[in-house]
């Protein structure tokens, strides 16, 4: 698709800018009349019209939304806040993203209730840009879980795109993390089995990238049990790690699986179960032991949690 046509259909962008930067933009954006909210994990959220401006406070990333996406990344942030034309010219400044790779990322790892989902998808230059185009974003950044289903919808009819996600319902969760002792070499076991998974479908793939989460010989050490079917792949880990298209489409897929599961066991627990791991999770947790027993609980959390042990 052209780039002009692009533009003209574009109603998501998100980049990240600089921590100087964060009340510059909130500066620009009063003096444009935009009205200002909270927002969690976020610095402001701004409104005018039908635009909006969320500044999040990992990355810090910028998260502008809606009809006029377009004219506020071209005549407001890039040359205001970024002072580079980026929006459509990915390719120049990001190259890599366009070359062919696994992208992967989890959900669930920071959450009381709920499995550990771990996804991987597999992109190259036509599907990355299929995905650019469609808003596809870091999960993160996407509150809504309709939402989240849509773009994962998109990930898997794009044309190119190969997936692959993981599941361990919080029974085998508890059991991988008596064995392995760690969360890092956990995590580092289920990005491997992705990996290799995803190595059966592309076995031509060069690379895989993840966000930063374990030293790296604790991956590759990981990687050395999936066996010759993955010795080609480079390994790499960076932060911000879902800037990258191929690992944002993976954390999307991986949130989906996670927060469905949590509403399936919501329903048939009869409480519902907050994510997190906050105080409104202990009330949860109490209520749903209260319910049906002691015994509920490594069915339905992560029990390495100091939640589990104040219930």
């Amino acid at each position: 698709m052209p780039i002009k046509n692009w533009l003209r259909i574009m109603n998501s962008y998100t980049t990240v800018i600089e921590e100087g930067d964060v009340e510059k933009l909130r500066s620009i954006l009063s003096a444009r009349g935009f009205a200002f909210s909270e927002k969690a994990y976020a610095y402001y959220s701004a409104k005018k019209e039908k635009l909006h401006v969320t500044v999040y406070e990992k990355g810090p990333k910028v998260l502008v939304q809606g009809k006029q996406t377009e004219e506020f990344v071209k005549f407001i942030l890039e040359p205001e806040i970024l002072g580079e034309a980026l929006l459509g010219n990915e390719e120049v400044y990001m190259p890599e993203m366009f070359e062919p790779h696994f992208g992967v990322d989890e959900s669930g790892k920071g959450d009381f209730f709920g499995p550990l989902v771990i996804a991987g998808v597999y992109t190259e230059r036509e599907s990355a840009r299929a995905l650019l185009d469609a808003g596809i974003a870091d999960s993160k950044r996407v509150s809504s879980q309709k939402k989240i289903v849509e773009l994962s919808e998109k990930i898997r009819s794009t044309p190119g795109v190969v997936w692959e996600c993981i599941s361990l319902r919080p029974e085998k969760y508890n059991e991988l993390y008596v064995k392995f002792g760690n969360l890092n070499r956990l995590l580092a076991w289920g990005h491997a089995r992705v990996i290799a998974a995803l190595a059966a479908k592309v076995p031509q793939c060069p690379r895989a990238l993840s966000d930063q989460f374990a030293r790296e010989e604790v991956l590759l050490s990981a990687m050395k049990y999936q066996g010759a079917a993955v010795e080609h792949i480079e390994l790499q880990q960076r932060t911000k790690g879902e800037s990258d298209i191929a690992v944002a489409a993976a954390s999307i897929i991986a949130r989906e699986a996670f927060v469905d599961w949590v509403e399936r066991a919501s329903e048939k627990g009869g409480v519902t179960m907050p994510l997190g791991a906050g105080s409104s999770v202990l009330d949860a947790g109490r209520e749903l032991v209260g319910r049906h027993g002691r015994e509920i609980l490594p069915k339905i959390a992560k029990m390495h949690f100091k939640t589990a042990m104040q219930i």
